[in-house]
């Protein structure tokens, strides 16, 4: 089977945006991964397969490992090759990782499924390396290693010069909620009225990362924001 993917964008019925690729297989299971997950999930799992198979040049139950690796070597940019709308080159360790995760799990449906001829997961869970000490079993180290670093915060002059740079109350509120709390961009743009709790300095977060409810506490400052907006 000859097959080029193509992001292809809709909606169903009930109006929510659903992704394919223009293969059975892979739109089925990107309708499955939008059952279970949030839309910029659903979305990034479109992409990363798009690459993928974009790259590989292979119908989905015709890949092996060797296209795996192959793949890993031009995401890292070891080979000249024409480069995907995106324009990427020497991608970071995490965005490789990512996508391997992106096709791993595509392949864990497929085998679930049991409908086809695949036998094994063509990405593989690590590389072997020597036995630890007293032990049969041998070690194993993932395809990619991503580096382990320290989040990056913010002075308190920073936090200040990045809020006064702001034009509006409303967007000094959102980057405050965001700074102060924690919050994820979609979880700010979600907030209502009744999510804010002054008398408990908290917010309730109803529709958080994989669909998760949950309360923060958050400084007097983001409060005062709010009390600022224009009616």
């Amino acid at each position: 089977m000859t097959w080029s993917p193509c992001l292809i964008r809709g909606a169903d019925p009930s109006g929510e945006v659903r992704y394919g690729l223009g293969h059975p297989l892979v739109d089925r299971y990107l309708t499955f991964v939008a059952g279970r997950a949030r839309p910029n999930t659903v979305r990034a799992t479109a992409f990363d397969l798009k690459t993928f198979f974009g790259v590989v040049a292979k119908d989905p139950l015709e890949v092996c490992s060797v296209d795996v690796f192959e793949f890993i070597a031009v995401q890292r940019g070891d080979r000249k090759v024409v480069r995907l709308a995106d324009g990427e080159s020497a991608l970071s360790a995490r965005t490789i990782a990512r996508r391997l995760s992106s096709v791993s799990g595509f392949y864990a449906y497929v085998m679930a499924r049991g409908d086809t001829a695949l036998a094994a997961n063509p990405v593989p869970r690590g590389l072997s390396t020597r036995r630890e000490r007293g032990s049969k079993r041998s070690r194993t180290v993932p395809l990619v290693r991503v580096p382990r670093t320290l989040p990056k915060i913010l002075a308190p002059g920073e936090v200040d010069a990045l809020v006064g740079a702001l034009r509006t109350q409303r967007d000094r509120a959102m980057v405050l909620a965001m700074v102060l709390g924690g919050l994820r961009r979609c979880e700010v743009l979600g907030l209502r009225l009744a999510d804010l709790w002054v008398g408990e300095r908290r917010l309730f977060i109803a529709e958080g990362k994989g669909g998760h409810q949950r309360v923060v506490p958050i400084a007097d400052r983001f409060f005062a924001a709010v009390r600022r907006l224009p009616p």
